[in-house]
């Protein structure tokens, strides 16, 4: 039998996606696409309820935004190995979730760092918010392979998720060691070259939320618009004043997305030595960025005039056989019916 080389990842359905969400996640599910890995997809509705409950509505908005936005940077679900899969669809992982909680403690996801970072900005979290981690883990081992040589899960995420996954490969270690098993695989993060994008305030992550995010369908007087307010050294006062490179957003966004390297490393050493204007430069970044959106603008226009729905249906279809072959095989070894 062949190997299974299969991919898990995803997002909550909680509005469009940008620039932060295709460097910190997108380019890495498009290389994982492209090397011939089994890819899901997770449009994570259920989750979204977790910060989200009081706009029901909105997440089912943003399930058809994320989607077009998927499919705007790249990913085709018309591929064998691309699936868009609704997490609310597959009924399996409800009960996957509920048997590890039975191997999680509280202890363990209240030191989680992003639990504790996002709490301090919740006035009263529900349980849902809570068991994040583990619901989490559900929806990665609920298409896991077995644990034998030569199988992979792999999964593809921003740097700010490499906490819940780590804790993701405890929760399966822990539960093939109770109960005698190789029932799930751990999984294996893969976090890109620039794991976090700052936002255009200079704040220390893009979003949209704080106002400070380019989304993916920004038109281009946007994205332009968006660049010129961009923070940059605020020790600079003119432009004949040397700048300093080093963690100045403008810098990071030619980084990223910049493919003349030497262009930019022309750039950074004029900007050092205060021969370079910052209008100049976000003049030419907003330029890379509009061209690097144009293919996707015209990608996400074909696909609004489509049924999206049919893609997402189809998916969730597939993971769902799946995740019963892995919940079959776990209660198995619980001795459950």
């Amino acid at each position: 039998m062949d190997p299974v080389r299969r991919v898990l990842t995803g997002m909550r359905t909680t509005g469009q996606l940008h620039l932060g969400h295709y460097v910190g996640a997108l380019k890495l599910w498009l290389d994982a696409v492209n090397e011939g890995y089994d890819c899901f997809f997770l449009l994570a509705d259920v989750q979204a309820l977790t910060t989200h409950a009081d706009r029901p509505e909105m997440i089912r908005q943003s399930v058809r935004d994320v989607v077009l936005d998927w499919i705007a940077v790249g990913l085709d679900p018309t591929l064998p190995n691309v699936h868009f899969v609704l997490q609310s669809g597959v009924s399996a992982r409800f009960e996957i979730s509920q048997y590890l909680l039975m191997i999680a403690n509280l202890g363990e996801i209240q030191r989680n760092p992003t639990i504790k970072a996002e709490m301090k900005e919740m006035k009263n979290p529900s349980m849902g918010f809570l068991t994040y981690p583990i619901d989490q883990a559900a929806d990665i081992y609920m298409l896991s392979p077995e644990l034998v040589p030569g199988n992979e899960l792999l999964v593809p995420v921003g740097e700010d998720q490499v906490p819940h996954l780590e804790y993701s490969r405890v929760l399966a270690r822990r539960f093939n060691k109770a109960y005698k098993t190789r029932v799930f695989l751990p999984c294996r993060a893969k976090v890109g070259e620039i794991g976090r994008l700052v936002g255009v305030d200079g704040q220390e992550k893009m979003s949209k939320s704080k106002g400070n995010a380019i989304c993916l369908n920004d038109p281009p007087e946007v994205v332009s618009k968006k660049v010129m307010s961009m923070f940059t050294d605020p020790n600079r006062l003119k432009a004949t004043d040397p700048g300093t490179v080093e963690g100045n957003p403008l810098f990071i966004y030619f980084d990223a997305f910049a493919t003349d390297k030497d262009e930019v490393e022309k750039y950074k050493r004029l900007y050092r030595l205060g021969q370079i204007g910052d209008v100049l430069l976000k003049r030419r970044l907003a330029e890379i960025l509009n061209e690097m959106l144009i293919p996707m603008r015209e990608r996400r226009e074909v696909a609004e005039k489509t049924d999206v729905v049919e893609h997402v249906l189809r998916g969730t279809s597939e993971a769902s056989v799946i995740a019963n072959e892995v919940l079959a095989r776990m209660k198995e070894a619980m001795f459950l019916f």
